[in-house]
């Protein structure tokens, strides 16, 4: 077992490489903020089954004709460094990519926080 400082990172940059190296798939500790991230990347179609098993995660990436629906992903927020948006810096962002963030409600995508029209720390963007 591995100290881990940024869980949630560590959980995503894992869900990239297990896409890489086209895993069948993943497991990691479970926590709360992984469990609702990993929720909202199944909503999304990223990932097709989350489960719980002895307080692990197990996760499994989606696959369309053998390429992953992943494409690529970018840490915002870092331990040293928190990145907030509000409702309307979010909607002047355009694009392919959406961000995932850590809000009062639990995690949402940036279209959902955005039709809720509120904000929070951006963890992740994904295209």
């Amino acid at each position: 077992m591995t100290n881990i400082n940024y869980s949630i990172g560590d959980f995503l940059i894992r869900i990239k490489n297990t896409t890489l190296a086209r895993k069948k798939e993943m497991e990691v500790d479970n926590t709360k903020l992984i469990e609702s991230v990993a929720e909202v990347l199944k909503k999304e179609g990223i990932l097709t089954e989350v489960k719980k098993k002895d307080g692990k995660l197990i996760v499994k990436p989606a696959y369309r004709k053998k390429e992953p629906i992943l494409m690529d992903l970018k840490l915002v927020s870092k331990p040293g460094l928190r990145i907030y948006m509000g409702a309307d810096e979010l909607s002047a962002i355009r694009g392919p990519s959406f961000f995932i963030l850590s809000t009062s409600k639990g995690a949402l995508t940036s279209r959902e926080a955005i039709k809720q029209r509120i904000g929070g720390e951006v963890i992740v963007e994904i295209w």
